[in-house]
């Protein structure tokens, strides 16, 4: 084990330390840094069936400030309450339960749908960190499973999938079409793959009547409803 102590020492004195992050604290722009106490973190990646045999879905959230303890409660923006019994910690393809991790420190919580992509964490759910990326779809297909019986599955595995940040899934206001995004041809072979494996579902993508998806705003809400 020759060189580690000197290995670990160096790592000590020239590592960054967990950088500050920007947020909204009840409206106001605020700056949360890894020495204040209060726990706080925001959900990056969402992924499901790490464990095929178990049908898992693990949230990884970062951790922005505080000492997390394992069994701690904490809050998201929209007021819903976690209580963290089984945290986890991953080194390759293994994993352990987390009993304390700090500001900086990636941690895995095991959820049912309760939690998604850009989600903020606090111990009283009045931080919201500065939202992820969701870049607007270039292809947009529309999926068919091959046995007609199974298209219930079919749609339980494309929203798990979008969950994870994989596609985009929409839903037309009028038919029963599932119309998927994506960025790049790519993510279509990857899902098609990741369909067959999980799933054991064979999945079509086809061409689809639309060619772009974009968020529409405007200063009175009641003109987008009409």
């Amino acid at each position: 084990h020759f060189g580690v102590l000197e290995l670990l020492r160096t790592l000590h004195a020239y590592a960054p330390p967990p950088r500050d992050q920007k947020a909204e604290k009840k409206g106001e722009p605020i700056t949360v840094h890894a020495s204040d106490k209060p726990v706080s973190g925001f959900v990056f990646k969402i992924q499901a069936n790490m464990d095929p045999n178990h049908r898992d879905r693990v949230a990884f959230l970062r951790l922005c400030s505080g000492e997390f303890k394992r069994g701690m409660r904490l809050k998201t923006t929209a007021g819903k309450q976690l209580n963290i019994h089984n945290p986890m910690m991953f080194l390759a393809q293994d994993r352990e339960i987390a009993e304390t991790a700090y500001a900086g420190d990636v941690i895995g919580v095991p959820n049912h749908g309760q939690l998604r992509v850009g989600d903020s964490l606090s111990e009283n759910g009045d931080i919201q960190f500065g939202g992820i990326p969701n870049f607007a779809p270039e292809l947009l297909r529309r999926a068919r499973v091959k046995d007609p019986m199974k298209a219930k599955h079919l749609r339980k595995a494309l929203e798990s999938l979008a969950e994870e940040g994989v596609t985009q899934l929409f839903k037309p206001a009028i038919g029963s079409d599932m119309i998927v995004g994506a960025v790049g041809q790519l993510q279509f072979e990857v899902m098609t793959e990741r369909v067959a494996a999980e799933y054991n579902l064979e999945v079509v993508f086809e061409p689809a009547p639309y060619n772009v998806a974009r968020w529409l705003s405007c200063d009175d809400d009641k003109v987008l409803e009409a």
